[in-house]
């Protein structure tokens, strides 16, 4: 590198230093200072040409940041130890090919582009207050919502065998988020487990200890339909840069991102920013990682770096428990045998024991009638009539895109991959199997499908699951389901 131009480009750094509290409060000139520092290490000068400087930064993400926030104070900088008219090249490494030797920036759709910036004045339509939730994250950190629900703590979470282990680690890392090496916590198990809750409990608990930290909750869906309105905007960096300065991401159900390779792109380098940061970042799945179909080998090798905690159904002790902490808070104490009934009637999840719960709690009140064993029956015997389910192709549907993680869309549309092909055709195998629809009936439910594919699918499914044992356990576990 020219020893001439690190010079200058030192003199640049230490002119923004010296600048850096200019038009902030001195009280916040060591934070202002640690930050700046840190940007600008990993900043390097590259050349210096016909009043063309050109820096090498490490993404994308550098380039916007730097643009965005120290524009004024860096023009100033080059203006004062170069000369007037200074034009800014970046050279973006991550994204550099092979074998090319100019400096080139990246646009937002990947193309290779030489983009000169003429640093004399700010961009036009440039707004350092754009709304929330994409804003663009200066020294302050900005105060948001955090999404958490205050009975989804700690002390209302019930542990038992089926979840010690996650429970544990979870309070482990809500002593010290980011700085244990569980990070990622990736914790799956079946609907109605409670992981929500114990991602939640994290949460909640960190926001206590830690004030000042910025802890984030949200559903994979929500997380989606942001990017894909920051995306309509062209406001891609705001919507990472807002992601990037959260110290506890929590993420339901992240085996949604399945198919969404625009999202995974940008979630992947969100998790990487973190992560690298020593923020802590947990996700929720109803799947293993290495059972999520369709995402990125990147992004599940990511997901294994910290722990996997499976929570399974809870057993009866632990249900009996979850019911007992239930009414407690409610004021309403049972009996053992009624608490003895009542968790041996809901066997699979936390979810449908509280609707149980709720259920009799009201029907005792409208009715006002004491609780009793007797009236539990009763109560519950009503309850299973009218929720009987009702096997028709729909509920085949949502059974099995529940089952595989994917979308109803994903399985009524033309996509062959196999991800979703195999999905679609056991669809159209229990479709034909469970209820009287005729093949064109099944075709029409699932797409417009020709009746010729119904038929083809399946006897597919038919030959395939006599050999294939992967197949097979798909119908065994379906049939359960779909019958159950």
């Amino acid at each position: 590198m020219d020893e001439n131009l690190m010079m200058i480009w030192q003199r640049c750094l230490q002119f923004m230093r010296d600048n850096l509290n200019a038009a902030e409060d001195n009280s916040d000139l060591k934070k202002l200072e640690k930050s700046f520092d840190l940007l600008f290490d990993k900043v390097q000068p590259f050349s210096l040409v016909d009043n063309n400087l050109t820096l090498m930064v490490p993404s994308d993400f550098y380039k916007e940041y730097i643009e965005d926030n120290y524009l004024s104070l860096l023009s100033a900088a080059l203006k004062k130890n170069i000369g007037k008219g200074v034009k800014l090249w970046y050279s973006v490494m991550e994204n550099r090919p092979s074998g090319l030797e100019k400096p080139v920036t990246m646009n937002m759709k990947g193309k290779s582009v030489p983009t000169p910036k003429v640093q004399e004045t700010m961009p036009q339509g440039f707004s350092s207050n754009i709304v929330n939730p994409f804003v663009v994250p200066g020294i302050k950190k900005v105060n948001i919502d955090s999404n958490l629900k205050a009975d989804f703590s700690f002390d209302n979470y019930v542990e038992g065998e089926s979840n010690k282990f996650a429970a544990t680690v979870a309070r482990s890392i809500a002593k010290r988020p980011g700085a244990t090496a569980f990070n990622p916590l990736f914790l799956y198990g079946g609907y109605g487990v409670g992981k929500t809750h114990l991602g939640q409990a994290v949460g909640l608990e960190v926001k206590n200890q830690f004030p000042d930290k910025v802890v984030l909750y949200l559903s994979s869906e929500k997380f989606i339909q942001q990017f894909i309105s920051a995306a309509k905007a062209h406001k891609q960096t705001e919507f990472a840069n807002f992601y990037q300065m959260v110290d506890v991401l929590i993420i339901d159900d992240i085996q949604f991102l399945s198919g969404k390779s625009a999202t995974q792109d940008s979630f992947f380098h969100i998790f990487d920013h973190l992560h690298q940061n020593g923020k802590q970042i947990i996700l929720t799945s109803d799947k293993a990682p290495a059972d999520i179909m369709d995402i990125q080998d990147r992004i599940v090798s990511r997901f294994k770096w910290g722990l996997s905690a499976e929570i399974k159904s809870p057993d009866l002790t632990t249900r009996k428990r979850i019911i007992e902490n239930k009414l407690s808070r409610d004021g309403i104490v049972l009996p053992d045998d009624m608490l003895e009934f009542l968790a041996s009637e809901a066997k699979t999840n936390v979810r449908e024991l509280i609707g149980i719960i709720n259920s009799v709690i009201a029907y005792s009140t409208i009715y006002k009638t004491d609780l009793s064993l007797e009236l539990l029956k009763e109560t519950i015997n009503k309850i299973a009539a009218n929720q009987k389910k009702i096997i028709n192709i729909p509920y085949i549907q949502d059974v099995v895109c529940d089952y595989f993680g994917i979308k109803k869309e994903q399985l009524l549309s033309k996509t062959r991959k196999r991800e979703i092909a195999l999905p679609r055709q056991l669809a159209m195998y229990f479709s034909k199997e469970l209820t009287n629809a005729t093949f064109s009936k099944i075709g029409e439910e699932m797409g417009g499908k020709d009746h010729s594919t119904v038929m083809y699918a399946c006897d597919t499914i038919k030959d395939v699951s006599k050999i294939d044992k992967e197949v097979k356990k798909y119908v065994k576990d379906l049939t359960e389901r779909i019958k159950s």
